[in-house]
Order: structure tokens, then C-alpha cells, then sequence
């Protein structure tokens, strides 16, 4: 796998993604969240890079404040539901989307059925 400079991603050609190995809880967050890095790779010390990854919760699982940080985030919502915020508790299925800048704060999240989604991250410095 080569590195392309602009990117930081890994050249990758299509390819069956084991979905039973390669799980790991991410750092700040709860048991029963876990994700599998697909490619890239984002400094979040250096605000720098990017990554594309595949975020589940199992059922039940949940966070319990809110999510806020420096860099861009596109979420697709591939299977299951997501309930967000403790307040207004709205819940949303399969095949929906986000997109947030930097700075905006969103969460917390909970999901009762599972879910599994797919989330690119990157530094807007990235882009140019």
C-alpha cells in the first residue's frame, strides 16, 4: 500500500472487509461502541490528516455527554437506528446523513436496536 501525499490515504482496491475482526472501542469512548478503521489516518494532536471508518454500537449502547472537535465529519447512517441528544430524543433509521463542521457540538447518542455507521473525518487542510 502506497500513501498518496494530498490524502494521507492508503491506494486500496476493492476488497471484502472482514466485519468480524479488527473492532477496538476508540479512545474516550463507552464499551459496547467500537470501530474498524477502513483507511487513513487522522492526527487529532497536529489537526492534521483524515480517515474513513465504520463506527457500530452495539444494542443499547450509548454516550452520555455531548461530542465536539476541530475537524470536519460526514456520518451515513448504514444500518440500525440512532437516537440523538437526552432531550429532544430524536431517532433516526438506516440511510440518513450528517455533515458537521468543526466546532459544532452534537450527541449525545444512544441506539437501541445496534447500529452501524460509516464516518469520514479530516482537517480542512486536507483539502488543499
Amino acid at each position: 500500500m502506497t500513501m498518496h501525499p494530498s490524502t494521507l490515504k492508503e491506494h486500496k482496491e476493492f476488497h471484502q472487509v472482514d466485519m468480524g475482526q479488527g473492532w477496538h472501542v476508540p479512545p474516550g469512548y463507552p464499551e459496547g461502541i467500537e470501530q474498524k478503521i477502513l483507511a487513513g489516518r487522522l492526527d487529532e494532536v497536529k489537526g492534521e490528516g483524515n480517515r474513513t471508518r465504520l463506527l457500530r454500537f452495539l444494542p443499547g449502547a450509548r454516550t452520555e455527554k455531548p461530542f465536539v472537535h476541530d475537524y470536519w465529519e460526514e456520518v451515513y447512517l448504514l444500518e440500525g437506528d440512532l437516537i440523538v441528544g437526552d432531550r429532544s430524543r430524536e431517532t433516526y433509521p438506516a440511510h440518513t446523513y450528517a455533515c458537521r463542521p468543526p466546532g459544532v457540538f452534537h450527541g449525545p447518542f444512544k441506539s437501541e436496536m445496534g447500529c452501524l455507521l460509516l464516518e469520514i473525518h479530516y482537517y480542512e487542510t486536507t483539502l488543499r
